[in-house]
Protein backbone atom coordinates (compact mmCIF):
# COMPACT_ATOMS: atom_id res chain seq x y z
CA UNK A 1 0.00 0.00 0.00
CA UNK A 2 1.18 3.61 -0.67
CA UNK A 3 1.33 6.36 2.10
CA UNK A 4 -0.23 9.34 0.92
CA UNK A 5 1.78 12.48 1.35
CA UNK A 6 -0.15 15.84 1.49
CA UNK A 7 -1.05 18.61 3.79
CA UNK A 8 -3.15 17.77 7.14
CA UNK A 9 -5.96 20.48 7.96
CA UNK A 10 -4.23 21.56 11.20
CA UNK A 11 -1.22 22.49 8.95
CA UNK A 12 -3.79 24.75 6.17
CA UNK A 13 -5.41 26.45 9.11
CA UNK A 14 -1.86 27.86 10.58
CA UNK A 15 -0.87 28.85 6.80
CA UNK A 16 -4.53 30.79 6.15
CA UNK A 17 -3.47 32.16 9.42
CA UNK A 18 -0.53 33.77 9.03
CA UNK A 19 -1.04 34.71 5.52
CA UNK A 20 -3.52 36.56 7.18
CA UNK A 21 -1.61 38.13 9.65
CA UNK A 22 0.44 39.28 6.94
CA UNK A 23 -2.12 40.91 5.17
CA UNK A 24 -3.39 42.92 8.05
CA UNK A 25 -0.51 43.98 8.14
CA UNK A 26 0.47 45.05 5.18
CA UNK A 27 -2.37 46.57 4.29
CA UNK A 28 -2.41 50.21 5.60
CA UNK A 29 1.00 50.64 3.51
CA UNK A 30 -1.24 49.95 0.42
CA UNK A 31 -4.56 51.62 1.55
CA UNK A 32 -2.98 55.21 1.74
CA UNK A 33 -1.55 55.15 -1.14
CA UNK A 34 -4.30 57.25 -3.01
CA UNK A 35 -3.83 59.95 -0.53
CA UNK A 36 -0.34 60.24 -0.96
CA UNK A 37 -0.29 59.93 -4.91
CA UNK A 38 -3.25 62.96 -4.71
CA UNK A 39 -1.05 65.32 -2.85
CA UNK A 40 1.98 64.12 -5.29
CA UNK A 41 -0.40 65.39 -7.52
CA UNK A 42 -1.12 68.96 -6.18
CA UNK A 43 2.57 69.44 -5.81
CA UNK A 44 3.11 68.77 -9.36
CA UNK A 45 0.54 70.93 -10.31
CA UNK A 46 1.89 73.83 -8.16
CA UNK A 47 4.82 73.65 -10.07
CA UNK A 48 3.74 73.87 -13.29
CA UNK A 49 2.06 76.79 -12.16
CA UNK A 50 4.99 78.44 -10.42
CA UNK A 51 6.95 77.21 -13.73
CA UNK A 52 4.47 78.54 -16.14
CA UNK A 53 4.72 81.94 -14.45
CA UNK A 54 8.13 82.60 -14.50
CA UNK A 55 8.26 81.55 -17.99
CA UNK A 56 5.69 84.40 -18.73
CA UNK A 57 7.66 86.51 -16.33
CA UNK A 58 10.62 86.09 -18.19
CA UNK A 59 8.41 86.76 -21.32
CA UNK A 60 6.98 89.66 -20.02
CA UNK A 61 10.46 91.32 -18.88
CA UNK A 62 12.18 90.59 -22.41
CA UNK A 63 8.84 92.90 -23.85
CA UNK A 64 9.33 95.10 -20.62
CA UNK A 65 6.13 94.64 -19.43
CA UNK A 66 7.15 93.22 -15.69
CA UNK A 67 6.38 96.47 -14.12
CA UNK A 68 2.98 97.25 -15.06
CA UNK A 69 0.35 96.92 -13.30
CA UNK A 70 -2.41 97.77 -16.37
CA UNK A 71 -5.58 95.56 -16.38
CA UNK A 72 -4.85 94.84 -20.07
CA UNK A 73 -1.46 93.90 -20.67
CA UNK A 74 -0.92 90.35 -22.06
CA UNK A 75 2.50 88.02 -23.00
CA UNK A 76 1.38 85.74 -25.71
CA UNK A 77 -2.22 86.21 -25.18
CA UNK A 78 -1.71 85.29 -21.64
CA UNK A 79 -3.29 88.38 -19.27
CA UNK A 80 -0.79 89.87 -16.79
CA UNK A 81 0.13 91.68 -13.70
CA UNK A 82 2.95 93.01 -12.59
CA UNK A 83 4.97 90.56 -15.42
CA UNK A 84 2.77 87.54 -13.54
CA UNK A 85 0.00 85.61 -15.18
CA UNK A 86 -3.28 87.02 -13.58
CA UNK A 87 -5.24 84.43 -11.81
CA UNK A 88 -7.66 83.75 -14.12
CA UNK A 89 -8.94 81.75 -17.23
CA UNK A 90 -6.95 83.74 -19.16
CA UNK A 91 -4.10 84.05 -17.35
CA UNK A 92 -2.77 80.87 -14.87
CA UNK A 93 -5.08 78.56 -16.94
CA UNK A 94 -3.65 79.64 -20.29
CA UNK A 95 -0.07 79.48 -19.11
CA UNK A 96 -0.34 75.95 -17.99
CA UNK A 97 -0.93 73.38 -20.24
CA UNK A 98 -4.19 70.96 -19.67
CA UNK A 99 -4.91 72.85 -16.66
CA UNK A 100 -8.54 73.46 -18.17
CA UNK A 101 -9.14 69.79 -19.22
CA UNK A 102 -7.66 68.24 -16.59
CA UNK A 103 -8.80 69.96 -13.67
CA UNK A 104 -10.98 71.95 -11.58
CA UNK A 105 -10.68 75.81 -11.69
CA UNK A 106 -12.06 78.86 -10.13
CA UNK A 107 -11.05 82.38 -9.38
CA UNK A 108 -11.57 82.60 -5.75
CA UNK A 109 -12.83 86.32 -4.23
CA UNK A 110 -12.64 85.75 -0.51
CA UNK A 111 -8.74 86.71 -0.62
CA UNK A 112 -7.58 90.31 -0.26
CA UNK A 113 -5.81 89.13 -3.82
CA UNK A 114 -7.16 87.74 -6.57
CA UNK A 115 -6.81 84.05 -6.72
CA UNK A 116 -7.55 80.92 -8.64
CA UNK A 117 -8.07 77.73 -6.91
CA UNK A 118 -7.53 74.28 -8.62
CA UNK A 119 -8.54 70.92 -7.77
CA UNK A 120 -9.42 67.36 -9.64
CA UNK A 121 -11.98 67.17 -12.03
CA UNK A 122 -15.26 66.05 -10.40
CA UNK A 123 -18.85 66.02 -11.13
CA UNK A 124 -20.04 67.30 -7.60
CA UNK A 125 -17.36 70.11 -7.41
CA UNK A 126 -17.66 73.70 -9.25
CA UNK A 127 -16.68 77.09 -8.10
CA UNK A 128 -14.35 78.65 -5.58
CA UNK A 129 -16.80 77.79 -2.21
CA UNK A 130 -16.67 73.82 -3.31
CA UNK A 131 -13.31 73.48 -4.25
CA UNK A 132 -12.06 75.19 -1.10
CA UNK A 133 -14.12 73.39 0.60
CA UNK A 134 -12.56 70.21 -0.71
CA UNK A 135 -9.01 70.69 1.49
CA UNK A 136 -7.37 69.60 -1.26
CA UNK A 137 -6.09 72.07 -3.87
CA UNK A 138 -4.10 74.45 -5.52
CA UNK A 139 -4.01 77.84 -5.09
CA UNK A 140 -2.67 80.47 -7.25
CA UNK A 141 -2.24 83.91 -6.07
CA UNK A 142 -1.74 86.80 -8.08
CA UNK A 143 1.11 89.42 -8.10
CA UNK A 144 -0.05 92.59 -5.88
CA UNK A 145 3.30 94.35 -6.42
CA UNK A 146 6.66 94.43 -8.00
CA UNK A 147 7.91 94.04 -4.35
CA UNK A 148 9.39 90.33 -3.78
CA UNK A 149 6.96 89.58 -1.04
CA UNK A 150 4.06 90.43 -3.40
CA UNK A 151 5.02 88.44 -6.36
CA UNK A 152 2.60 85.52 -7.51
CA UNK A 153 3.19 82.42 -6.04
CA UNK A 154 1.57 79.20 -5.93
CA UNK A 155 0.08 76.83 -2.31
CA UNK A 156 -1.39 73.13 -1.90
CA UNK A 157 -3.83 73.05 0.84
CA UNK A 158 -3.77 69.17 1.43
CA UNK A 159 -5.34 68.65 4.95
CA UNK A 160 -8.36 66.54 3.80
CA UNK A 161 -7.11 64.94 0.29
Amino acid sequence: MKKQGGFTLIELVVVIVILGILAVTAAPKFLNLQEDARKSSLQGLKGAMDGAAGIVYGKAAIEGKERSSATDEEVDGIDIIYGYPKASDTGIALAVTGLSEDWVSAVDTTQSAAAYVTTFKSDSVSGATQIINTKCFVRYTEATSTAVDSIAKASVIDDEC
